[in-house]
């Protein structure tokens, strides 16, 4: 989820940058601005997403859930539990108040 919200700034983020220096390169036209990218810009804007993502750690699919989370919530909820998880650990904790994990 947070890869896929940091795709979409960062292609925004290209998009903006895009039409400014396209402004920019066009004084004479200031008042005319080109709502598509030509073909060659939209290309070299994939270009640099795919360099983006081919580097290491950012495709990287998320890590597997907890599987004692659920437990860790239960514990939570009980005030005695989770005291007692902040001073002996959440699986010893567990399973004083609710037997084996």
């Amino acid at each position: 989820m947070k890869a896929l919200t940091l795709l979409t700034l960062l292609a925004l983020a290209v998009l903006c940058l895009a039409a400014w220096t396209d402004a920019k390169h066009s004084g004479a036209e200031s008042g005319k601005r080109a709502a598509f990218l030509s073909k060659q810009e939209g290309s070299e804007v994939v270009k640099r997403l795919r360099r983006y993502l081919d580097q290491p750690g950012v495709g990287a699919p998320a890590p597997a859930p907890d599987p004692l989370e659920p437990q860790r919530e239960v514990c939570e909820l009980n005030p005695d539990c989770d005291e007692l998880a902040d001073h002996i650990g959440f699986q010893d904790a567990y399973q004083r108040f609710y037997g084996r994990v």
